[in-house]
């Protein structure tokens, strides 16, 4: 398989360094992973030569990264949970802190940070709720299948019924926070704060450059790791 049939979620599964070219030419790698480079290329208007260029080059390049997939379920649920989802609880009511505080000093000539506020609030909240499902329902119920794998034995039936029904619903809450998140890299015009910027503007901005990317890996580790991984699990242990 050629780097143009993969998709972009199995492409950087493979090598999270993949994740930098992405970036660059603005392709979402962690919501939108399961096209096809051409067909995000097509879709976006890229140069799919010097998008496939650059990402050969880093698989030819030595380096140390990160093999998710070869993680078990379980410690990857794990490793979301206490890295993941520990970084927003602890960066979120900080950013609301210094958002809210420059909207009050700079929001007069600078009036799009209310929206920046007022998205950036809505995420925080929405990802609280969502980060509750995943530890209290999916997560719970991923341990189980694993257990179930090692035992051997019939895995009980979830309340749930199948797991692609929690999983769908977090694909769509992920997808919520993805376009949310473009938004305000648009407001801000990708991070970069005007020259009258105050210090907390200057830190609001680069913190919130700091969120997206800890959110866009978040995002691909269950979109594209995780979460194919536990559909294809309990498809095994059902049959």
């Amino acid at each position: 398989m050629t780097i143009l049939d993969q998709t972009i979620g199995e492409i950087v599964a493979q090598d999270y360094r993949a994740a930098a070219v992405f970036k660059k030419y603005s392709i979402d790698f962690c919501c939108n992973g399961n096209r096809t480079l051409e067909e995000a290329s097509e879709l976006e208007g890229k140069d799919i030569s010097q998008v496939a260029k650059e990402l050969e080059l880093i698989g030819s390049a030595s380096g140390e990264t990160i093999d998710y997939k070869s993680w078990p379920l379980d410690l990857l649920a794990d490793y979301v949970e206490k890295t993941h989802h520990r970084y927003i609880s602890d960066k979120a009511p900080i950013l609301l802190q210094f958002l809210n505080k420059i909207c009050k000093v700079h929001g007069s000539r600078h009036p799009e940070l209310f929206e920046v506020f007022e998205l950036f609030e809505q995420s925080a909240t929405d990802l609280t709720a969502h980060m509750k499902k995943e530890e209290q329902i999916l997560f719970p119920f991923v341990r189980v299948m694993m257990d179930s794998q090692r035992s051997h034995s019939t895995l009980q039936p979830a309340s749930f019924g199948s797991v692609e029904n929690p999983v769908d619903m977090m694909m769509h809450e992920h997808d919520i926070e993805g376009e949310r998140f473009r938004k305000i890299a648009e407001l801000t015009n990708n991070y970069q704060f005007p020259e009258d910027a105050c210090s907390t503007y200057q830190v609001a901005f680069k913190m919130l450059q700091e969120f997206e990317d800890d959110l866009h890996k978040h995002i691909h580790i269950e979109n594209n790791i995780l979460f194919p991984k536990a559909l294809e699990l309990e498809k095994v242990l059902r049959n």
